[in-house]
């Protein structure tokens, strides 16, 4: 897996996070679409992903730009750990 699948992996799990808080978004995107992820100042992910879509589509097949605007960094989830030292 390349760094552009991973980013847009990545994205697209947040979208499906954003879509199950907001389910009202998904209205706007026709059945069927092609859903291409879109992230703000990075030209060549960009590039990749409309390029990636429009192979994936076929014939009078909708394709939709999710664009992203801003990410919030990622944490973790972990409420306590625990280091233990062999050795």
């Amino acid at each position: 897996m390349n760094i552009y699948e991973r980013k847009n992996t990545e994205l697209i799990k947040e979208f499906n996070r954003y879509v199950r808080e907001h389910p009202e978004f998904a209205d706007g995107i026709p059945k069927n679409a092609v859903v291409v992820m879109q992230l703000e100042g990075n030209a060549k992910f960009n590039q990749w992903s409309r390029r990636l879509a429009k192979t994936h589509a076929r014939n009078g097949q909708p394709i939709v730009y999710i664009h992203i605007r801003k990410l919030k960094p990622l944490r973790s989830r972990i409420e306590r750990l625990e280091l233990k030292r062999v050795a």
